[in-house]
């Protein structure tokens, strides 16, 4: 029996032991309770009027960020289409405008070899033979002044200095 009597002593003292252990807990998780109580009551006080606010601002934001995500996909869209268009347009005028200039250079070319022809066809047809007119009419002209001034100085006997006059024809 005496066994039996440490036994049922060591269970008590196992038993008080396990008590205080379970007091030393419950103790324990009134204070956590209490400070889990007033970090509760200020989340409700200061962080749920802001998560509420902002829940409100994505619920009324939401509709509206899609609608502008969509807007932006189609401008972006438009634009890509109106770049590439006039991407086109431009190239088909730069490609117009060098066809031009490659015409008008070859115009004016043509034009400037006419031109030159023209001038060489005028200078041996017209300016050449119009030279030599005048050439002879010169000629002509100075000749008959020559022989007006001979038969002048005949009449007049002399040149009126006494002196005989010496006929020079150039």
């Amino acid at each position: 029996m005496e066994h039996l009597n440490v036994f049922i002593a060591l269970t008590a003292v196992a038993i008080a032991l396990q008590s205080l252990v379970l007091l030393g807990i419950f103790l324990s998780l009134r204070k956590t309770s209490a400070k889990v109580d007033t970090l509760t009551t200020e989340l409700r006080t200061h962080a749920l009027p802001a998560l509420q606010s902002a829940q409100s601002l994505i619920t009324t934001s939401g509709p509206k960020l899609e609608e502008i995500v969509s807007n932006v996909h189609t401008t972006t869209a438009l634009v890509r289409g109106q770049v590439e268009r006039l991407d086109n347009t431009v190239s088909d005028i730069i490609d117009r405008t060098r066809l031009q200039v490659i015409r008008a250079d070859e115009l004016v070319t043509r034009t400037l070899d006419r031109v030159e022809d023209t001038t060489e066809t005028l200078q041996h047809t017209v300016v050449s033979p119009v030279r030599q007119l005048t050439g002879i009419m010169q000629g002509v002209s100075v000749g008959l002044g020559a022989l007006f001034r001979a038969r002048n100085r005949r009449r007049a006997g002399g040149n009126g200095t006494g002196e005989p006059q010496d006929e020079m024809f150039i």
